[in-house]
């Protein structure tokens, strides 16, 4: 049995696990560096090799149990994948576990947002990002990555951190005074905490990784100069699960390439830090 981090079956079971994961391997819609597809695979394999004690909080958040859920392979078209993708995130909610969901590309964070603000009110989505993937459609379909957050923009509070490449015609979508440019952030000592007056109540964190900068995960699709680090965010998330109800995430778009092993183990470790934040916060 292939475990999550290659934890001990008892504590990778459903009934143990406080945490389910779910894998989206998909790659469709990408429009520039592909390999997306690859991203899962690449993140359990660098996650097998990483140390299970947490530094910071003194804790190992396997202990809590991670189930691995399986993966959602419908790829027939953008909205059979988001279709499917929606169902299986509903199907997890229903177990009352902490969902999260490792990509593939940022379109697979549609039907998961989706699912997750049916069952949450009042809910909050955070997107760590260097895009603002606020377009209504794109070549055709809604379902593309460039439109990620456009529905949880009409329907959510949307809060977007990172960005600095955007298409003018997002410019009427943005959400007013919940943006946070990757600009201002890199003047602005105070950023973390300006973040942190707009999120509140119930949250969904979806991660792009190239949010960061790539010169710390250069394995994207589309990597941007001039990201976040890695302690400032580390900083912003520990806030966020300390004032927050975190009721799921995901981290999306590592791509298979000859520099993706950096970018892996960044991914393995940032997944494991927020699950490290959301137990400290509940016990």
């Amino acid at each position: 049995m292939k475990t999550y981090a290659g934890i001990p079956e008892e504590n990778a079971s459903l009934e143990n696990s406080k945490v389910v994961l779910v894998t989206v391997p998909y790659d469709g819609t990408s429009t520039w560096g592909k390999g997306a597809d690859k991203g899962p695979e690449l993140f359990l394999d660098a996650s097998e090799n990483m140390e299970l004690y947490d530094i910071e909080t003194g804790t190992e958040p396997y202990l809590e149990g991670v189930y691995l859920a399986g993966e959602v392979s419908e790829n027939s078209t953008p909205e059979a994948m988001t279709e499917a993708v929606y169902q299986k995130t509903k199907e997890l909610l229903a177990t009352d576990k902490l969902f999260t969901l490792f990509g593939g590309e940022h379109s697979v964070s549609i039907g998961s947002i989706r699912a997750v603000g049916e069952k949450f009110e009042n809910l909050t989505v955070l997107q760590l990002d260097a895009h603002t993937d606020l377009r209504p459609e794109f070549h055709g379909s809604t379902s593309n990555h460039a439109c990620a957050v456009f529905e949880a923009n009409q329907k959510h509070n949307l809060v977007q951190v990172g960005i600095r490449s955007m298409d003018v015609e997002e410019v009427e979508y943005l959400p007013e005074g919940r943006v946070f440019f990757a600009h201002e952030i890199a003047n602005n000592d105070n950023w973390v905490n300006d973040v942190l007056e707009k999120v509140s109540g119930n949250v969904y964190i979806t991660i792009d990784l190239d949010a960061f900068d790539p010169s710390i995960a250069p394995s994207t699709g589309t990597p941007e100069p001039g990201g976040l680090q890695w302690y400032p965010t580390l900083e912003l998330l520990r806030k966020v699960f300390e004032k927050c109800n975190v009721v799921a995430f995901d981290i999306v778009e590592l791509m298979d390439s000859a520099y993706s092993k950096p970018s892996a183990f960044l991914a393995a470790k940032l997944y494991y830090k927020m699950l490290a934040y959301y137990h400290i916060n509940k016990d």
